[in-house]
């Protein structure tokens, strides 16, 4: 629902004031309502910002499903210029319904078979979960459903299961993860062409103002306040909607698509992106100390890395006055 809000208003937004056509000023919303996972995750754990109220898993929840919301809704533009808005209402129930079969069947697949049977043998379970990633992803594409909803709904529920080796897969895939950044930002860099940016500039910078100051809060403050949410935790949250690289990942989907624009999204989303990192990431530390939101009792790595498997003796920690 959040995404959806974030990314109507700011197609009100490109519409009504920057002029531009529906289709268009829809897929600049759909494209920017998601928040990027490891812009956000970065700057918590380098900034050790141990946030209260449990508002560091809020963000990490909120920023890693959202994605698939958003990869839909860009989909759902990219079909409509194309002239197939016929079949919208019926692309996004096959989209959800179906990515949420497969990522729940392949991920209860998976635990079946490390757990009941012995062809994984030691040391192999990493290219097993390997397969069952790309397995997750395939499947529901091949059926009209969204992968990226798939996979994340599989990684969910593996990640929360007892497997074997569990601590060895979560800093594997750590170090998958940071390489497929690598290589996302090394494609991003192939692709921008700064020349083309200064064009964009203006219409990238308002953007972004719209997003942090009108869309992402009203969503925010929408979603939050019927859970008896603070004002300052509302607060927070509204101004740690990073934009990143998924966001400018699902604008290459748009140039891939090879439909005819008549602006240039791409540039458009990539200065909005390095606007919301270089700005409101700089900042986010000090908001959190300004509203207070600071627990200097908790450590942020535990909810971020630093996995360890469940153990019968537990350290704990009292202050006794």
């Amino acid at each position: 629902v959040g995404v959806l809000v974030t990314a109507m208003l700011t197609t009100a937004f490109c519409v009504f004031v920057l002029k531009f056509s529906f289709v268009e000023g829809f897929l600049v919303g759909a494209v920017l309502s998601c928040t990027d996972a490891a812009s956000v995750f970065s700057i918590l754990r380098t900034r050790k910002l141990s946030l209260k109220d449990g508002t560091a898993s809020l963000l990490e929840i909120e920023s890693g499903s959202n994605d698939p919301v958003s990869y839909l809704l860009t989909i759902i533009g990219i079909s409509l210029l194309q002239g197939d808005g016929q079949n919208v209402c019926l692309m996004f129930l096959m989209q959800i319904a179906i990515g949420v079969f497969f990522g729940v069947v392949m991920a209860f697949f998976a635990i079946f078979i490390l757990k009941k049977c012995s062809i994984v043998s030691e040391g192999m379970d990493t290219i097993f979960i390997i397969a069952v990633v790309i397995i997750s992803y395939a499947l529901p594409i091949l059926f009209h459903g969204n992968g990226y909803l798939s996979v994340y709904l599989t990684g969910i529920i593996l990640g929360n299961s007892k497997i074997g080796n569990k601590t060895v897969l979560v800093h594997f895939f750590d170090g998958v993860t940071n390489f497929a950044q690598i290589l996302i930002f090394f494609l991003l860099g192939l692709l921008a062409t700064p020349h083309m940016m200064v064009p964009m500039a203006g219409t990238a910078v308002l953007v972004a103002a719209f997003l942090l100051f009108v869309s992402r809060p009203i969503a925010v403050f929408l979603l939050l306040k019927p859970f008896k949410a603070t004002n300052k935790q509302c607060m927070l949250v509204s101004f740690a909607g990073l934009r990143g690289a998924s966001s400018i990942v699902f604008a290459i989907l748009i140039i891939a698509s090879g439909v005819s624009l008549d602006h240039d999204i791409f540039h458009i989303v990539f200065l909005v992106a390095l606007l919301s990192v270089g700005v409101q990431g700089s900042l986010l530390p000090l908001l959190s100390k300004k509203l207070d939101m600071i627990d200097e009792e908790s450590d942020v790595r535990k909810t971020f890395n630093d996995y360890q498997d469940e153990e019968t003796m537990t350290l704990m920690r009292m202050y006794i006055p």
